[in-house]
């Protein structure tokens, strides 16, 4: 395949079953063949997702002494600001070249669930830029909701209840990135990592891209692929938990950000699933011996993301 599939997800939408069924098995062969594709006719407006490119340029234009007020390296949640070469997601690689943002779930302090230590559940960093919050936050519920149905599609195709995951993408562990890649003057520079080798973590990612090439794709034939913008769609890919959790029958892919010739944004929306959720081979594929022990949600992604982070403990209090 030296292409990515481009699916339209209006019709999960319809009451009519058969049409729902229909988009499911596009989702499942996707997923099956090479765990990565477009997603249209999502129902996210494109002022919304203009307004958040808007304040992730914003936010990356302030001084660097104001965004590492709200840096990643003092929350134990995943949340915050991500330096220039402070990211390895390729560990045998060298530093990645990216400026990022996270947000995450929006708890007040005084939720039981942060009081209670829970891990992944801590409040976010916001900049004091006016506006800011509302429209991130508008930004991320619009992810979030679109994550949600995309996921029905996939227990239709894994012959599950159409509702399996509603339950575990209550409150879960969702991560909004916004990324700023530099331009590269030299071609060296290009030939290291923007964002290394890497497969992601979760369920799902939605992807908005702008116009710059960047994102590649490795094929199952083992050669890379670009995977170009296109106007109003979403690059999605299976993560690992998924791939765990479907005992391989949905495949992570690896993938790479080149450095740009010229400035890149994108924002990532990574969907894992409630902290306390166990992912259980056993539960979908209930047909096969499972090739994975069970385990949390919020245990697999501490330990993927202290791998990447070498300088703290993720999800932990």
């Amino acid at each position: 395949m030296n292409h990515l599939p481009i699916i339209s997800v209006a019709d999960l939408r319809s009451d009519d079953s058969a049409k729902r069924r229909y988009v499911a098995d596009q989702l499942g062969r996707a997923c099956r063949e090479v765990g990565f594709f477009y997603v249209v006719d999502h129902g996210i407006r494109e002022a919304t997702i203009d307004t958040a490119f808007a304040e992730a340029k914003r936010f990356f234009g302030l001084p660097l002494e104001e965004k590492q007020k709200l840096s990643i390296k003092l929350s134990p949640h995943n949340r915050g600001y991500v330096a220039m070469s402070d990211e390895r997601l390729n560990p045998k690689a060298g530093v990645d070249m990216k400026e990022a943002f996270n947000i995450g779930v929006d708890l007040p302090e005084d939720h039981p669930k942060v009081k209670s230590g829970e891990p992944f559940r801590g409040a976010n960093f916001w900049p004091d830029l006016p506006n800011w919050k509302i429209n991130t936050q508008a930004y991320f519920d619009a992810c979030l909701d679109l994550g949600r149905l995309i996921h029905r599609g996939f227990s239709l195709d894994l012959g599950l209840p159409e509702i399996f995951f509603d339950p575990h993408l209550a409150t879960p562990i969702a991560t909004l990135r916004m990324l700023h890649y530099p331009a590269s003057a030299s071609e060296q520079a290009r030939q290291d990592g923007g964002a290394g080798t890497h497969t992601d973590y979760g369920n799902l990612t939605l992807l908005a891209t702008d116009t710059v090439a960047g994102l590649e794709v490795r094929n199952r034939q083992g050669d890379w692929i670009e995977a170009p913008h296109i106007p109003g769609a979403y690059v999605c890919n299976i993560g690992d938990c998924m791939m765990r959790w479907s005992n391989d029958t949905y495949v992570s892919t690896p993938h790479r950000v080149r450095p740009p010739q010229q400035e890149r944004y994108s924002i990532a929306f990574f969907l894992e699933v409630d902290p306390n959720s166990v992912i259980d081979p056993r539960d979908i594929i209930s047909s096969q011996s499972p090739k994975y022990e069970p385990v949390t949600c919020a245990d697999y992604l501490a330990s993927r993301l202290n791998a990447t982070y070498e300088h703290r403990a993720v999800g932990q209090s």
